[in-house]
């Protein structure tokens, strides 16, 4: 059977031959855009027993094309898909059975051809339509080479669903204000409909994710001038919800010390015998960067101490130290490591498995309902509320909070600006 596959004949012979186990790379309208607004110009499939790839074409302008309902039901026949990138996959094809692979290569940029026609036509919205297909074949059989057909870890499903979850809704945006802050210099690649999407790139040392999309980086939004008046919700109002004293939680709970009040700050700050600004500020200085001399003698410091000396004398008798939640794996591979950076690669695990577990009972709570989260920002949510389910949706959302004993304060605005 010839690689190419174009005709609803040709598609029948290969779902014939039965094929088990592939691997399959998506190869959108442009590879920039972001796939909330993207479309598929051809499918490679890659089975495992079989000795070369194929192509699907989709839409393509030197090929006849086959309805993505059809690749659907094909896709649905296999027992494993391995991608390389499992959120942008199931914007295509919502298959959760789809398998994260570990990459080492980026498709993207591997053929002299890919980059002419980039560099010449990138700003157009259906490139890959005009790149001849055996290029796109080509591109595909050399990055098979360079994926190790493995899952990297298995909460990172979880974590994919959480943010996906999140990603697929966008923040709309009020263009006025927005183009005042905001040049883009290719909009159409994130924005459609007065509504801008966001990136959550997952694959991070810690698997914290970062959040930059088309030059805009979401996580460290500007609150200082006035930029975030450029998002706006589609519903009634934003509702953030942030975690007060979030690592220090996490740390007590690592560690194993409880604080036994609402309010840790105040907590700490009665221990150090300074206001509560002061208190933030210290308690934070010793997360991050070891405990000082004169506080070592309070509990909550000695059990920290005790915690991140023996973390690290197990990471290195045993070459690895294993995250609750997650059960991610730092290993002695990982550069520069010391005792006090390893203790804060937990810190930030440990958040990041936390709250894609909140995230989770949040999606299940919002199905069917008009009222969507549209970011996250490690310790804050923000939802874009309709008013009819605010209520008894909010009091729900809160009770998922109060399950973990994490303490939280709210934020309302008819602008992010708040």
């Amino acid at each position: 059977m010839f690689w190419l596959i174009e005709n609803k004949d040709q598609l029948l012979e290969f779902y014939h031959k039965q094929f088990t186990d592939v691997f399959v790379e998506i190869i959108p309208l442009n590879n920039n855009t972001h796939p909330a607004i993207n479309d598929i110009s051809l499918v490679y499939i890659k089975p495992l027993d079989d000795i070369k790839g194929y192509i699907i074409c989709v839409d393509h302008t030197e090929t006849f094309s086959i309805n993505k309902k059809h690749v659907n039901t094909l896709l649905n026949s296999f027992n494993n898909i391995y991608i390389r990138d499992k959120k942008s996959f199931l914007y295509y094809f919502p298959i959760k059975k789809c398998i994260q692979s570990y990459v080492e290569f980026d498709i993207q940029s591997i053929t002299k051809i890919h980059s002419y026609y980039y560099n010449k036509f990138g700003d157009r919205k259906d490139i890959n339509r005009i790149i001849p297909v055996v290029k796109h074949y080509e591109a595909c059989e050399n990055a098979f080479k360079n994926i190790k057909l493995q899952p990297i870890d298995k909460f990172l499903d979880k974590t994919i669903l959480a943010f996906f979850g999140i990603e697929k809704n966008g923040i709309k945006i009020n263009p006025n204000e927005f183009n005042t802050f905001y040049d883009l210099k290719h909009p159409h690649y994130s924005i459609q409909d007065n509504t801008v999407y966001t990136q959550y790139n997952l694959l991070t040392t810690t698997r914290r994710p970062s959040n930059r999309f088309n030059g805009i980086n979401f996580a460290a939004l500007n609150k200082e001038n006035g930029s975030r008046k450029s998002f706006i919700p589609k519903n009634h109002q934003f509702i953030e919800i942030d975690i007060s004293a979030y690592h220090p939680t996490l740390a007590g709970q690592l560690v194993n010390y409880e604080f036994d009040v609402p309010d840790i700050h105040s907590a700490f700050a009665e221990m150090y015998g300074v206001d509560y600004a002061k208190a933030k500020e210290l308690t934070f200085k010793q997360l991050y960067g070891g405990v000082f001399s004169e506080y070592k003698h309070l509990e909550f410091f000695q059990k920290t101490t005790e915690f991140i000396n023996n973390n690290w004398e197990i990471f290195n008798n045993s070459g690895e130290v294993i995250v609750p939640v997650s059960g991610y794996r730092f290993t002695n591979q990982l550069p520069n490591m010391n005792p006090q950076k390893l203790f804060n690669y937990m810190l930030q695990n440990l958040e990041t498995s936390t709250n894609v577990n909140i995230l989770l009972k949040i999606h299940r709570l919002l199905v069917g309902k008009k009222s969507q989260i549209v970011l996250y920002t490690y310790d804050s949510f923000l939802f874009d509320m309709d008013k009819d389910e605010e209520n008894g949706l909010l009091e729900e959302i809160l009770s998922i909070f109060k399950e973990l004993q994490l303490n939280v304060k709210l934020s309302y605005g008819n602008d992010y600006n708040f």
